[in-house]
């Protein structure tokens, strides 16, 4: 009898998130041995930051420009020009930082680990490793996993910078709002917890970029095609929860934090 799709597919989603959160969690049990690899861990943080430093600047300077003229003009219209930085600061270093920082991550060093422990997979080195008593999970998925969480940290604070830097071009250049009103909207709404929320989110988001980009790699087959296709299916993954986990936790720290109004 064949098997009903409607069962089969669930089925097959629950088994494949079980698997990736195991393979998750057994990284993060070997980070007390971080002795043994941390030499691949401070190359693979060298690379994650090289290959996306450049271009979450790129990304988060048009972007506070863009936030800038939908905030600035509104201010505009309702009197309220001085407003313009607490707006800024709240939505690039609240939301667009982490975010912008994680889907960098997914992106460009994501699918190089995922592309890496692919052709590791299909070579049988990983089997190799196996054989002699060597751990895949902790000499290549811990260190991937704290390096990403770790640039992730990092990163925030220079798209933060970035994104500010082109909404006080664009407000203060361009539609002429003074410096002294657009900095001194920094600290109306804003408070600390909102600094240390974005910390939060990128590391959570930098770990679940990692965790996919892994679980991926390691369980890849079908040759170079299955490789290429474990980097398409763990970006697309990875941006799906990404974007879940951002709703959580936007919703928790509203429920938990009180705001300043």
């Amino acid at each position: 009898m064949a098997s009903n799709p409607l069962v089969a597919k669930p089925a097959f989603v629950i088994r494949e998130s079980g698997n990736m959160f195991a393979v998750a969690l057994d990284g993060l049990t070997a980070l007390p041995k971080i002795r043994v690899w941390y030499k691949e861990y401070l190359a693979q943080c060298w690379f994650i930051a090289k290959v996306t430093s450049i271009p979450v600047i790129f990304i988060s300077i048009p972007f506070g420009m863009v936030i800038a003229l939908q905030v600035g003009s509104l201010a505009r219209g309702l009197g309220a020009d001085s407003a313009t930085g607490a707006a800024m600061v709240l939505a690039i270093v609240r939301e667009a930082a982490p975010v912008a920082t994680a889907l960098l991550i997914a992106g460009a060093g994501g699918s190089a680990m995922t592309a890496d422990l692919g052709s590791r997979k299909i070579r049988d080195e990983i089997a190799a490793m196996e054989v002699m008593a060597v751990n895949p999970i902790e000499r290549l998925v811990a260190p991937r996993l704290l390096a990403a969480t770790t640039v992730a940290v990092l990163l925030v604070s220079l798209v933060s910078v970035a994104g500010l830097t082109g909404g006080y071009v664009f407000n203060v250049i361009v539609q002429h709002v003074t410096a002294g009103a657009y900095f001194s909207g920094f600290t109306a709404l804003v408070q600390i917890q909102d600094l240390i929320s974005a910390l939060v989110k990128s590391a959570v988001f930098g770990f679940i970029a990692a965790m996919v980009s892994c679980y991926k790699g390691l369980y890849a087959k079908g040759g170079p095609k299955g490789v290429g296709d474990a980097v398409n299916q763990g970006v697309v993954i990875t941006f799906i929860l990404i974007f879940f986990a951002n709703f959580v936790m936007t919703t928790l720290y509203f429920a938990l934090v009180p705001q300043k109004f």
